[in-house]
């Protein structure tokens, strides 16, 4: 069962951080050097990473609200994949000996 309603409520009960954290986050999301529909294709890569269907569901959303298409989607999927396997392969360093 998804919480994601509950943010509004959490808000109110720390309320200058809740606001502090909005304003963060709608400057960090913003158009800037680089463009909101990458910014948002960055943070579905995290999200994935992190794991958090919260995130998940609100940067997919943005995501394509910002014109990223399904396929841009994909592939960012894959680059997640990719850099996550490789990590593991990397720690996999600290566990033989040279």
């Amino acid at each position: 069962m998804s919480k994601i309603n509950n943010l509004p409520a959490l808000g109110e009960k720390a309320q200058s951080a809740w606001e502090a954290f909005q304003k963060f986050d709608q400057a960090a999301l913003a158009d800037g050097a680089i463009p909101k529909k990458y910014k948002e294709l960055i943070a579905l890569a995290v999200a994935m990473t992190t794991q958090c269907p919260y995130c998940l569901e609100i940067h997919k959303d943005a995501a394509l609200k910002a014109g990223a298409t399904e396929e841009e989607i994909a592939e960012a999927t894959f680059i997640t994949a990719a850099l996550r396997a490789g990590a593991a392969v990397t720690h996999g360093t600290h566990l033989v000996s040279k």
